[in-house]
């Protein structure tokens, strides 16, 4: 399908000048830019390279929504040297070991290694790197299964008549919690079930075409000159030419990657739906007690040999901070920067009195900005984590959070954490930031189908669409979700703290909203083509973040 081309899009120009980040730097002029239209869009492939990079690129240069980061690099940032900013990564861990990580993690220099102290008194024995909430847990619920089994007891079989007065919001949230689980476990079993038939169907065709064909490495034009004699031939036939006309590689990738979406629809319902499972009881504390503090540990690489279980939290300290320019990897869009590791979000749901703690704690050793690419929909004590926000925001330090990865208006639906909700839209501080996730292609798929919007919960859109990073053991893949649209403005939010130290948490998340592009063009919502809107009306600022104009204008605000 052709995707047209974007309406002209008018970029509020930043009339500032900017002495770099030195006052010896030459003045940097940001060029307003209008009716982008008018000049040639890429309407071809990105090339591996351009895909690899594409979060960093140049809309004007390049054609490519990204962030303008090499431009940052090249025209303002220069040889100029920043303040060292500590970013806090609440996620499943981080591979501190990592070829393009190991340089960039947090050292808490107040910590004698090893010595089984709590030499710096604040509370955590040993935290060398950062603090790990789930100790040697990995697998976990979800959050209404939780709340569910917890619930069942009590209510099960009881008729809403019967549910005493006291009772009515509980029994309500029992009932929320059963439907959910009913509808999402259901279509997790139907999915694996149904994948489990087409890879069945798959590999008995393949054995029958491998054999008549003396080769397992087929080629399409092979396989459609190949002479069918029976009707069960043909249908074999048929049936891999569209896998191979509709599917990347050859037929066993296609066998591989059907394997890959079993085994994660049988993982879900053997962890995320598993209602005889107690992921917390390793852990050894109440989830349901806010000062019972005295658990986990300082491995913030989680327990697992094979890292696996903290992809997620490596590859969105990558997306952040991998070292810049040592030949290795990829750059992350920030440099001066240090990542603490906090290790809160298990394979499930995380508990909020984990997350609560975890902001307190990045908080409390130095962090300025913290990330925080996870998300629920049902939270059972929520006036725990809005007590870290704003604990958050007493000490000026910035969150930046990921949207949500259902396609849906957080105006109507109300996810955790979050600073406001769909009954009190009232921001509860002025340090929360939200981000949605862009798509690298122009016209009506600048969205990405799955990202979560909306005008007044969402407050800024970054590239979160196919982005490469570092994975454990010092690989790199590619990976997408707002997860990883967030750390892209964490990246940014680090700049300008790095170079404008004297911004608050405050000035720096409105610099962010301010100076992005922004469009008037129709895109698809929610990856329904049926659904469409303003790119401009799917956020607070209706706008992409941009670093080169955020340090521009950071600047000048600095000055006033």
């Amino acid at each position: 399908m052709k995707i047209p081309f974007f309406k002209p899009i008018f970029i509020a120009g930043l009339a500032a000048f900017v002495a770099g980040c030195g006052s010896s730097a030459p003045a940097i002029v940001s060029t307003p830019i209008e009716n982008i239209d008018s000049m040639p869009l890429k309407v071809t492939d990105l090339t591996e390279t351009e895909l690899k990079g594409w979060g960093g690129a140049d809309l004007v240069s390049d054609t490519i929504p990204g962030m303008s980061v090499q431009k940052a690099y090249n025209e303002i940032i220069k040889n100029n040297k920043g303040k060292t900013v500590i970013v806090a990564v609440v996620d499943s861990g981080v591979d501190i070991d990592h070829e393009d990580l190991d340089d960039v993690i947090w050292t808490n220099e107040d910590e004698i290694p090893n010595n089984n102290k709590d030499d710096d008194k604040n509370g955590y024995v040993d935290d060398i790197h950062g603090w790990n909430f789930l100790g040697d847990a990995v697998k976990e619920n979800l959050e209404y299964v939780r709340i569910l089994k917890k619930l069942k007891p009590k209510y099960d079989g009881i008729p809403a008549s019967s549910v005493k007065p006291e009772d009515k919001e509980e029994f309500a949230l029992y009932q929320r919690a059963k439907a959910e689980y009913d509808k999402e476990y259901n279509e997790a079993l139907g999915m694996k079930n149904q994948y489990e038939g087409i890879s069945q169907q798959l590999k008995m065709a393949h054995e029958a075409v491998s054999a008549k064909l003396g080769k397992e490495d087929y080629t399409l034009a092979e396989l459609q000159k190949m002479e069918a004699t029976t009707e069960e031939m043909k249908q074999y036939q048929s049936f891999l030419s569209q896998v191979m006309t509709n599917v990347e590689g050859d037929i066993p990738s296609a066998i591989g990657q059907l394997q890959e979406a079993i085994d994660y629809f049988s993982g879900r319902l053997d962890s995320h739906f598993n209602l005889n499972l107690d992921g917390r009881a390793i852990v050894g504390d109440n989830p349901d007690d806010l000062n019972d503090r005295n658990y986990g540990n300082n491995d913030v690489t989680g327990p697992t040999p094979d890292k696996e279980d903290i992809k997620h939290g490596t590859h969105v300290a990558g997306i952040i901070a991998a070292e810049r320019n040592n030949n290795i990897g990829i750059n992350g869009v920030a440099n001066n920067v240090v990542i603490m590791p906090i290790r809160a979000v298990p394979d499930g749901d995380e508990y909020d009195k984990d997350i609560a703690l975890a902001i307190r704690y990045a908080v409390d050793n130095g962090a300025s900005i913290i990330n925080t690419s996870f998300g629920k929909y049902f939270s059972t004590h929520p006036e725990w984590v809005l007590d870290a926000i704003k604990y958050a925001a007493k000490h000026d330090v910035l969150i930046v959070n990921a949207a949500g990865n259902e396609g849906l208006n957080l105006d109507e639906n109300t996810v955790y954490p979050n600073d406001q909700d769909v009954k009190n839209p009232q921001e509860i501080a002025d340090n929360f930031l939200t981000v949605g996730a862009l798509n690298y292609k122009y016209g009506s798929g600048l969205v990405a189908g799955f990202s979560n919007y909306g005008k007044t919960n969402v407050d800024v859109f970054a590239p979160g669409t196919k982005i490469w990073s570092t994975t454990p053991n010092n690989e790199y893949e590619y990976l997408q979700g707002t997860s990883m649209a967030a750390p892209a403005v964490s990246g940014v939010a680090a700049m300008i703290r790095s170079y404008y130290p004297k911004l608050t948490a405050e000035q720096v998340k409105q610099v962010i909203m301010d100076s992005g592009l922004t469009s008037s063009a129709t895109v698809v919502i929610g990856g329904d083509p049926e659904n469409t809107g303003k790119f401009n009306q799917l956020s607070t600022s209706g706008k992409m973040a941009n670093l080169y104009n955020a340090l521009i204008l950071a600047d000048r605000i600095s000055k006033k």
